[in-house]
């Protein structure tokens, strides 16, 4: 909903509040002069969680379960993320082969159904009906509506993944399963094979949503330059380079693909990394140290790990990650709008990633625990959540208790990203324009492409900023205070 404040006569604001279809809540601000001239633009976290605070005191190995509870969305990454921090806490050096089969089959059914979410139910109103339609129409109940049998092949698709989470963790959202050191349960025959029944109509589904994607995005010229930033890429690799979600390095590169960094332990994601604290959000942004503020902010996600990786280990994927390099004539793909084409190829990668895992004998296998070692003061976890790059960092006290914890959470990475892509559409789209739904939309558009988690993303450093208002029961304002991030208190 838009808002306008008039109280400055010579500038307005204007204000989306919420952004819509993102999971989380945020606003979008435009700062404009009396010419509609924009003079400024934020991506805004409104909401504020405050997990790294509360875990503290927690035994460790309650850690996965509480984090996850951080999204409804993508539980199942927090909580393999903690888990892996949570195994080198408990000395675990390797897991079992049937566990970590089982932690990365259910890894790629949390991506597989977040990524169908996404572009299904939040993001195809846009492409399937235009960035300037009808908003009465621009849902997924307006898809459904029209394109039926696109929008039930989404639904139908995020619900193989679920089935796949519930198969391993016991529930569809907020499941069990990863314990220090391994898994909780085995997979029976009986749930392997019901899986398997319906991994070809998966497969079918996953290519032709692919296929959409790709034809929406080179049929329409305008989303080449809609948003697009060049801008240096953070991902985690396989030991060969690969395309890899559970574990790898960490490779770093520029606009240009040149490396930053290449194979880096993510356990020492300390020695690169920083995080900023801005008082207008509650989103922390974080930067490569090596570049500095102002030129280290990074994008993660799929657009990065598309760019980043050197081969995809499934057939069919591999063959669309080479066409999709063919596209930008084998340079890196920077269109914003492009993360959608790139979010298709991964949900391919891990359908065929799933049939794979399930015709394998030891998917089904009982070894489930590994031995434990001495326990560790630090554990640091991990992986590529379909948003990005997910980082867990805990430290225990000798009676197990967490001490402190940091979450560098994908969305957060991304922070710095949407704030440009977004001033960039209000600069192109917006200025000197009347403003009108259609054209605030175009915003929404740019953020959404990210895919952001709010929820998972706001977890502020330091001292936590807060407004309060006092209002007369007229409306008007009577008083009001503001503390910042230094703590200090503003009349």
């Amino acid at each position: 909903m838009a808002q306008n404040n008039h109280s400055q006569p010579a500038t307005r604001r204007i204000a989306i509040d919420p952004v819509t279809r993102v999971e989380g809540h945020g606003k979008i601000t435009l700062l404009l002069d009396a010419n509609n001239h924009i003079q400024e633009a934020r991506f805004h976290i409104v909401e504020f969680r405050g997990f790294e605070k509360f875990i503290q005191g927690r035994p460790y190995w309650e850690v996965p379960f509480i984090v996850q509870r951080l999204c409804g969305i993508c539980p199942v990454s927090h909580q393999l993320a903690g888990a892996k921090a949570v195994d080198q806490l408990a000395g675990v050096k390797q897991l079992t082969p049937t566990a970590t089969k089982l932690r990365r089959l259910l890894h790629f059914g949390q991506i597989l159904q977040s990524h169908a979410l996404h572009f299904f139910h939040l993001s195809s109103p846009d492409f399937l009906f235009g960035f300037g339609s009808d908003p009465v129409q621009r849902n997924i109940a307006g898809v459904l509506k029209k394109y039926p049998e696109i929008a039930l092949k989404g639904v139908k698709l995020r619900k193989y993944g679920q089935q796949i989470i519930q198969a391993i963790t016991g529930k569809r959202i907020h499941g069990t399963g990863t314990v220090p050191g391994g898994m909780n349960k085995a997979l029976s025959i009986t749930e392997r094979d019901a899986l398997l029944a319906d991994i070809t109509e998966v497969l079918q589904w996953s290519q032709q949503a692919l296929a959409l994607n790709e034809q929406i995005h080179t049929t329409h010229l305008e989303h080449r330059n809609f948003a697009t930033l060049q801008t240096n890429f953070l991902s985690m690799v396989g030991d060969k380079g690969e395309l890899e979600f559970y574990h790898g390095g960490l490779r770093a590169r520029h606009a240009d693909g040149a490396d930053i960094f290449d194979q880096l332990d993510y356990c020492a994601y300390q020695q690169v990394l920083r995080e900023e604290v801005r008082p207008w959000s509650y989103m922390k942004f974080p930067y490569l140290h090596r570049l500095g503020k102002e030129q280290g902010w990074y994008r993660v996600g799929p657009l990065a790990r598309v760019n980043n990786c050197d081969s995809i280990s499934t057939p069919l994927a591999e063959a669309a990650r080479k066409h999709f390099r063919v596209f930008a004539q084998g340079k890196f793909v920077h269109d914003t709008l492009a993360y959608h084409w790139a979010r298709m190829i991964e949900l391919l990668h891990c359908t065929e990633s799933i049939n794979e895992l399930l015709q394998d004998p030891e998917i089904i296998g009982t070894e489930l625990m590994a031995e434990k070692g001495d326990q560790l003061q630090q554990g640091i976890g991990v992986i590529e959540a379909p948003r990005g790059t997910l980082f867990h960092d805990y430290q225990i006290n000798e009676e197990g208790l967490v001490t402190k914890a940091n979450l560098i959470v994908s969305t957060t990475s991304n922070n710095q990203a949407m704030n440009e892509s977004v001033r960039s559409v209000a600069n192109q789209y917006l200025d000197g324009h009347e403003i009108t739904e259609a054209l605030l939309n175009h915003l929404e558009v740019a953020v959404r492409a990210y895919d952001p988690c709010l929820s998972c993303a706001t977890h502020a450093l330091g001292k936590m900023p807060l407004q309060v208002t006092l209002q007369g029961i007229d409306g008007n304002m009577v008083d009001q205070l503001t503390k910042g991030t230094d703590g200090e208190i503003h009349c």
